[in-house]
């Protein structure tokens, strides 16, 4: 590409920008409007499953044993349970263990527990430990076949609804942002078809005279390109001001919240963000110069 055409494109682009100004001010607060809640959907979306991930892998399966069980019969069932693929640790607790245990998460109403006297009716166990979070159910299921195993039980349903609302918030989410998106493209379009229509006239000359379609689409493309690329960096600033803040906040009040780290992910949404601008500020151009062109 000539020097001379990149000056006359580059010439184009401030003159329209000059004389649609306020349209323009309108398409680049859109864009960086749109893409902020189109990040901050995405960052949250993004946390969220690492939290569901975390819990899911800290979930563990409790193996009930019956009474009758004898110490023998107990090291058969703790052997087979370690040679399982799926198991990474295992854990014995007796059932003096785990009144215990079940006095110190009661705490202050501990007290309650002393109807009970001298019995003790919560039954020994094993802990399992699983190497895959997607191993939880099907391990369960083989534990639970031993013999010896009264019951087993696990926390999968916490995991499972947090899973579903994490996709809930996902559709959402993308469905937000697709109608923001589309909006953003209508803004720019339109910014572009009122420049285009007031050259409506020179457009024809120029096709007339032989100058080929993209010469002419490059002048719109580029300022739909700055438009985007401005709203878009506005909004990169914005999400990464606002993801600061909500670590902040969040290790001055839930420290143990699992949180994706800010560098460098807030590097990958300040990129994706503003390619996402310029994107859809190729695509209004594109959409606006499609009537025009036919001459």
């Amino acid at each position: 590409m000539k020097l001379q055409t990149v000056e006359y494109y580059i010439r184009e682009v401030i003159i329209s920008m000059i004389r649609n100004r306020w349209m323009g001010f309108a398409s680049i607060g859109t864009v960086a409007v749109s893409l902020f809640i189109l990040g901050v959907f995405f960052i949250l979306v993004t946390n969220m499953t690492k939290m569901a991930s975390s819990l899911e892998s800290q979930i563990q399966i409790s193996a009930y044993l019956n009474d009758a069980l004898t110490e023998e019969g107990r090291n058969e069932v703790e052997k087979m349970i370690k040679d399982m693929r799926s198991v990474s640790s295992v854990e014995y607790v007796p059932k003096e263990k785990a009144l215990e245990i079940l006095q110190d998460r009661l705490g202050e109403q501990k007290k309650i527990l002393d109807a009970l006297g001298d019995s003790n009716p919560l039954p020994n166990a094993f802990t399992v430990t699983v190497k895959s979070a997607g191993d939880v159910k099907k391990t369960a299921a083989a534990v639970a076949d031993l013999y010896g195993v009264e019951e087993v039980k696990y926390g999968q349903d916490v995991a499972a609804n947090l899973f579903d609302l994490t996709h809930l918030i996902r559709v959402f989410g993308f469905l937000l942002m697709l109608l923001l998106t589309c909006a953003t493209i209508f803004i720019i379009s339109n910014t572009i078809r009122l420049t285009v229509f007031a050259r409506r006239k020179e457009i024809a000359i120029m096709k007339y005279v032989g100058a080929t379609d993209w010469f002419i689409r490059w002048p719109f493309i580029l300022e739909g390109m700055f438009l985007g690329f401005i709203g878009g960096s506005i909004s990169a600033l914005a999400l990464r001001s606002f993801y600061k803040a909500m670590l902040a906040k969040i290790a001055s009040t839930l420290a143990f919240f699992p949180v994706v780290s800010q560098l460098p992910f807030i590097n990958y949404v300040t990129v994706g963000i503003i390619v996402a601008g310029i994107f859809i500020g190729i695509l209004g151009s594109t959409v606006s110069l499609k009537k025009f062109m036919e001459v």
